[in-house]
């Protein structure tokens, strides 16, 4: 079974998911996976993420399904739970790191400032979220970031589109892109899966054109 590591050096593109309706996210994840992509963030952002993670993670057995917008430890143990693969935190917070830790499971917290990348790096982690990517400095933060913590790799997210995924995935640091253009508020919430198919296609091309 592959890791979510592997399938980003793969595919290096993470859609994020956010629905109260599990019908809807689990027919979003299949949008997804039909336009190539296969790792997906599912958001902590509704009353019913956690129906809609585990709903994902039986009706649709190929994807890597992770839990985003992790605040706490409780979430992070009710996400696991709920069969997600991954956490990914806005923010770095060391308690939640333990507690996926000892699960076993890949975390990604957030960064944005070399004072956090510093305590991440000690704390053993080396690939991290950099959030708000576009707001905090986009590829020129991270080149400025990579070339002091050289050995960790970043999944940009926030301000993301088709538009600039290109520069990001240039830059040789930069381990995969997450966002949540791929999965627009409007077509989910109109029940048309085939846009998010479309992007989710357009944007492996932008990949495969960007990392060759």
């Amino acid at each position: 079974m592959r890791t979510i590591e592997q399938e980003l050096e793969s595919v290096p593109l993470v859609p994020l998911i956010q629905s109260n309706d599990p019908d809807i996210a689990i027919e979003t994840a299949k949008a997804l996976v039909a336009g190539g992509l296969f790792a997906i963030e599912l958001v902590l952002r509704t009353p019913q993420a956690l129906n809609c993670l585990s709903a994902i993670v039986q009706a649709v057995p190929e994807a890597i399904v992770g839990a985003g917008t992790v605040l706490n430890t409780r979430q992070a143990e009710a996400a696991i739970m709920a069969g997600a693969e991954f956490i990914v935190c806005p923010g770095l917070h060391k308690p939640v790191i333990d507690v996926v830790k000892v699960h076993g499971l890949p975390i990604c917290p957030g960064v944005v400032t070399a004072t956090e990348m510093q305590q991440a790096w000690n704390m053993g982690l080396r690939i991290l979220k950099f959030f708000p990517a576009d707001l905090a400095g986009g590829t020129a933060m991270i080149k400025s970031l990579a070339a002091v913590f050289g050995d960790v790799r970043f999944i940009p997210t926030g301000g993301i589109s088709a538009d600039n995924l290109a520069e990001y995935l240039s830059v040789p640091a930069v381990l995969a892109c997450g966002g949540s253009w791929l999965t627009p508020k409007t077509a989910l919430a109109s029940g048309d899966f085939e846009v998010v198919t479309e992007l989710a296609a357009a944007a492996v091309a932008i990949a495969a054109a960007t990392r060759g």
